[in-house]
């Protein structure tokens, strides 16, 4: 028992130097175990920062990607842009394209209804309200007649005037440049040039060589003049014819003078219609288109005709006002009337200013500009005279107030 007591005795420290050897083991174990711990918290640190430091390596080449693959669809939606543009382009050309067509169809369309409109004496345009006052800087005067200018008239291409006056003579002005042909031994009254710009006469038929002119004799004489040839002899009026015009028909107008009518002739059919509407003398005439004219007179008036009826369409009395002492007031005199073909545009002339007479008023072909005639005296007499006048050819541009925006420009 002792010795088996001694025994444990002895085995017990045994046991407990080798537990404590054990637990010195153990404790190693465990200092190698906190070594292990620490070199591996230390592995984790390395591993974390390894990782940290791979993840910044790694930004870069995935920013990298991410800038690739941004590019390449920047690339993508330039592409995808410029291919919806050019096809914009191309839808918008193509609309340009229809518009043209639908705009040339337009105007050939509108052109053919004008010219059927213009035949048959209704084309009818607006374009009064358009003009603009002139400004007297802008008109430009032409000198050149002695006396009182008595008639004028301006070429189909709007380049040249031909004026007349009471001084036996006819001046060509063109560009400034004026010519004086010899000929007339006395008053030159009345002038028309042909449609084609080579003969000068009374009133041309628009488009021929049909002439028509008037006289004191009171009679209307038509005239052939590409084969120099008189047709025929048309009688009517009371007493001496003072102005007449012509258009496209076979038919001309003419103004009785102090028979206080106005006349349509119509040729074929041998035939004449008789206007009533003036007060007093007739003395000027001109056919807006086929089936309107305006005409002016002496009492001052200016009346607007349909060859329809027989009277006024419209009558302005006292067109340009009285002159004389009070209770002794008398309209002045319309001594002029031009008409802008197929539109609504007219003008007359009178002696109610310092200017002088005017005694003929033409509109250019284009209606960019007017011509007046002025003198001192009137074309039919020397009823008055204004000294301070000056006898000369007036060319007063016609200018057109712009026109508004469309809405929604």
């Amino acid at each position: 028992m002792s010795a088996t007591g001694a025994a444990r005795k002895r085995g017990k420290p045994a046991s407990g130097a080798g537990a404590g050897a054990g637990a010195g083991k153990r404790r190693r174990k465990g200092d190698s175990f906190g070594d292990k711990g620490k070199s591996k918290g230390g592995g984790k640190m390395n591993e974390e920062i390894s990782s940290d430091s791979e993840s910044e390596s790694l930004a870069p080449r995935r920013t990298e990607e991410e800038e690739e693959e941004e590019l390449e669809e920047t690339a993508q939606e330039k592409k995808l842009r410029l291919a919806k543009v050019y096809l914009e382009q191309l839808r918008q050309q193509e609309e340009e394209k229809a518009e043209a067509r639908e705009f040339e169809e337009d105007q050939v369309a509108g052109r053919l209804k004008e010219d059927v409109l213009e035949q048959r004496g209704r084309l009818q345009k607006s374009v009064a309200k358009e003009i603009q006052a002139p400004d007297p800087a802008d008109i430009r005067i032409l000198r050149g007649h002695q006396l009182s200018i008595t008639c004028l008239v301006v070429t189909p291409d709007d380049l040249a005037i031909f004026s007349a006056a009471k001084d036996c003579t006819i001046i060509k002005s063109k560009k400034g440049a004026e010519g004086q042909p010899p000929g007339h031994s006395t008053h030159v009254l009345c002038m028309a040039i042909s449609s084609d710009g080579k003969y000068l006469g009374l009133a041309f038929r628009r488009g021929t060589h049909q002439l028509y002119s008037t006289s004191h004799d009171r009679s209307v004489k038509v005239w052939n003049v590409a084969e120099n040839s008189y047709v025929e002899t048309l009688f009517g009026h009371q007493d001496a014819v003072a102005a007449l015009d012509a258009l496209s028909r076979e038919c001309c107008v003419t103004a009785g003078g102090r028979d206080g009518t106005v006349r349509v002739w119509k040729i074929p059919e041998e035939s004449q219609l008789v206007f009533y509407g003036h007060q007093g003398s007739i003395d000027s005439i001109q056919l807006i288109n086929e089936e309107h004219m305006v005409s002016g007179a002496d009492d001052g008036s200016v009346a607007l005709w349909g060859l329809s009826k027989k009277r006024p369409l419209a009558l302005q009395r006292e067109a340009h006002g009285l002159r004389g002492e009070p209770g002794l007031e008398q309209p002045f005199w319309v001594s002029a009337v031009a008409a802008l073909l197929n539109t609504d545009l007219v003008a007359t002339g009178s002696h109610n200013n310092s200017v002088g007479f005017i005694n003929s008023l033409k509109f250019s072909s284009a209606g960019d500009f007017l011509v007046a005639g002025v003198g001192q005296e009137h074309r039919l007499g020397r009823w008055w005279r204004i000294k301070e006048a000056r006898n000369s050819v007036c060319i007063i541009p016609l200018r057109r107030a712009p026109r508004p925006p469309a809405a929604g420009s």
